[in-house]
């Protein structure tokens, strides 16, 4: 037997060992506990919210003129039609997404490294299916788990050199997610170079004989997918009030639920006054972010698309566990940078200490009554810093690992 066919059998049997016993946690009835905690759905992305919305819509309401549905209209369309909202049939089409998730990624590591598969892809499937960031959300039934999905199968597309099917993927997503859409750049330069590694030698687009007249083509194609997704949408809701229900809370954070991010405390203790100044100043932050990543890590655009995720799973309106959860499963896909992280311990033991302390506080907070808001903020103030961390650990290495190895007598003293 051919190594190849060895390690899809591996890998086969290990993906189906692995998705056996998530199904089994998801027909648990401790499963049900999970659906509408803070930390594993947003207002965004509710699973009850999506079953209320569901509800209205077939009995002939507007779902979105309640101000609680802020799902897009496409899931409307599906989930009265097509998928499951409720039962068990639910649980394994969350299950199911999360596999073609994990098959994505494998597919994204096997394209950086010019193979059909290896040995090492059961490892990376195990990094996604079995992280706890990533597998509580689903069974939770989040629809936060969809949108990790299409974010790994646009990822695949573009390092397989699809471009339609790249950018209909990225679209659909952005539909979704609005904040999604930071990760078109590095997406587009992916389409024009390949996901191989050149973390080693970097060089600029232009030495690398990039042709950038495609780009025009691509973005006038992402436009028209958007586009149909908008109008498809307008169509089922009936008119536009689904953007500013969808789109624009991302924009103007009507709803502070408690959440794993930022935003939500700090505006809670806004003042109405300095309300737009600050709604302004947090989305404006996350862009500035493209053009630098994008602009430092041209020549490996697979790489700046990873720290793009990591960006907007730490800083995006309503994030769940499942956002940084999708950072931390790519770290698989990038082996060559491990010798030159710094403090990977410390990263972990950090994103242990928050996961430890966000379900204690969120319990004496909520459930007990015998903490408070400042409590629960902490918390994510220090999941925070656990997610910022690992984003620069993974900065450092991906700049670093291009000096190579330290000489004895030498220093590397500035980057």
């Amino acid at each position: 037997m051919s190594k190849t066919k060895r390690y899809s059998r591996s890998r086969g049997l290990a993906f189906s060992a692995f998705l056996a016993g998530r199904q089994l946690l998801a027909f648990s009835s401790s499963s049900r506990l999970l659906h509408g905690n803070q930390q594993f759905s947003s207002a965004l992305t509710s699973y009850s919210h999506l079953q209320e919305g569901v509800y209205l819509f077939k009995n002939g309401v507007d779902p979105y003129s309640g101000g609680v549905f802020r799902h897009s209209p496409l899931y409307l369309s599906l989930f009265t039609t097509i998928l499951p909202v409720t039962g068990t049939a639910s649980s394994v089409l969350w299950t199911l997404s999360d596999a073609l998730g994990a098959w994505a990624l494998v597919k994204i590591w096997n394209s950086r490294q010019c193979v059909p598969s290896s040995k090492r892809d059961t490892l990376v499937a195990a990094m996604y299916l079995l992280n706890p960031y990533i597998f509580l959300p689903s069974l939770a039934q989040s629809t936060s788990s969809f949108e990790n999905t299409l974010m790994l199968l646009s990822l695949m597309f573009a390092s397989q050199g699809r471009a339609s099917a790249t950018l209909l993927s990225l679209a659909f997503l952005v539909h979704l997610s609005l904040s999604s859409i930071l990760i078109l750049t590095p997406l587009l330069l992916l389409l024009l170079l390949d996901p191989v590694s050149r973390l080693a030698s970097p060089k600029s687009l232009f030495s690398l004989g990039v042709d950038f007249r495609r780009l025009i083509p691509f973005l006038g194609e992402f436009v028209i997918y958007l586009g149909t997704f908008t109008l498809l949408s307008t169509f089922t809701s009936g008119g536009w009030s689904w953007i500013t229900q969808t789109w624009g809370a991302s924009l103007s954070l009507p709803d502070l639920t408690p959440t794993t991010g930022m935003w939500w405390y700090f505006f809670t203790e806004m003042f109405d006054h300095f309300r737009p100044f600050f709604l302004m100043v947090f989305s404006v932050h996350l862009l500035i972010y493209i053009a630098p990543i994008c602009i430092k890590f041209q020549y490996d655009p697979l790489y700046a698309a990873f720290l793009l995720i990591g960006i907007l799973g730490t800083f995006k309106a309503y994030p769940t566990l499942s956002d940084p959860g999708l950072f931390l499963s790519m770290i698989a896909i990038f082996p060559e940078t491990y010798p030159y992280l710094r403090h990977p311990i410390v990263t972990a033991l950090l994103h242990l200490h928050a996961s430890l302390l966000m379900p204690l506080f969120n319990h004496l907070w909520l459930t007990q009554g015998t903490g408070n808001a400042n409590f629960y903020y902490a918390s994510t103030l220090v999941f925070a810093c656990s997610n910022g961390a690992a984003l620069l650990d993974c900065i450092w290495a991906g700049l670093r690992i291009a000096i190579g190895e330290e000489r004895e007598g030498y220093a590397v003293a500035q980057e």
